[in-house]
């Protein structure tokens, strides 16, 4: 049996008693109630709705529990996907599971291979964040010194496809990292103005794996959340 940390446990029961399943309606309900209220009888009202210093305490236990939940989500679901990805006599070499520089240049190195994992889950909308993010990783993987096989898994290929093979200018998506745009350039100069003009070139050069089926537990998703260890600082 696991040890449970008993402050998150009464945390995370304070909180789903508070909302009550519906956090929208839960609020509206509160705005209601305190409607008209004074400074006596807003005691009273924080009294009968469970408001208290301790439930507030227990959100900040569960925040700070959940400031590392897009590393967790990357770490296991590169894991769970490794059974899959890998060939029956492929060696794994170096995983990098973690946020933040840990010092190795990929999500996953093997004896064959290379490889980055994005578990974005896509709007469809504008989403330049997310495509600032994905051709980072991409071309970097891309441009790597390596007769290795690249891969590149993702949530779905669709709109990571119709994103390469957009118009979207190539100085746009590299506006906000200088040094990536200026190795961008010392390579191609302005031999290439959009994504769509650097994936016709590079199409050849990667794979693009779509893992859905493997990690069905992310395979969709309610809240358009995005899972991937770039996210704290880019996305």
């Amino acid at each position: 049996m696991t040890n449970t940390d008993p402050k998150l446990l009464a945390a995370s029961r304070a909180l789903s008693a508070f909302t009550q399943d519906d956090l929208t309606h839960r609020v509206a309900s509160l705005e209601d109630d305190f409607r008209g209220a004074t400074a006596d009888t807003v005691r009273h009202l924080l009294a009968d709705c469970s408001v208290s210093h301790e439930l507030l305490a227990g959100a900040r236990v569960v925040k700070d529990i959940a400031g590392q939940i897009n590393v967790v989500i990357h770490a296991i679901g590169i894991l769970l996907c490794l059974p899959h990805v890998l060939d029956a006599d492929e060696q794994i070499l170096s995983l990098s599971l973690g946020a933040g520089n840990t010092g190795r240049a990929f999500d996953l190195e093997t004896n064959r291979r290379i490889a980055e994992f994005k578990f974005i889950h896509w709007r469809g909308g504008a989403e330049t964040i997310r495509q600032n993010a994905l051709f980072k990783d991409l071309y970097q993987m891309v441009e790597f010194d390596t007769s290795k096989h690249r891969s590149m898994y993702v949530l779905g290929t669709h709109y990571p496809m119709k994103f390469l093979n957009s118009k979207r200018a190539l100085s746009s998506i590299m506006s906000r990292n200088r040094p990536l745009w200026d190795d961008f350039v010392s390579r191609y100069g302005d031999s290439m103005t959009t994504v769509a003009d650097y994936y016709a070139l590079k199409k050849s050069a990667f794979t693009l794996v779509d893992v859905r089926p493997y990690i069905p537990a992310l395979a969709s998703s309610s809240s358009n959340e995005v899972y991937d260890r770039y996210d704290a600082d880019t996305l």
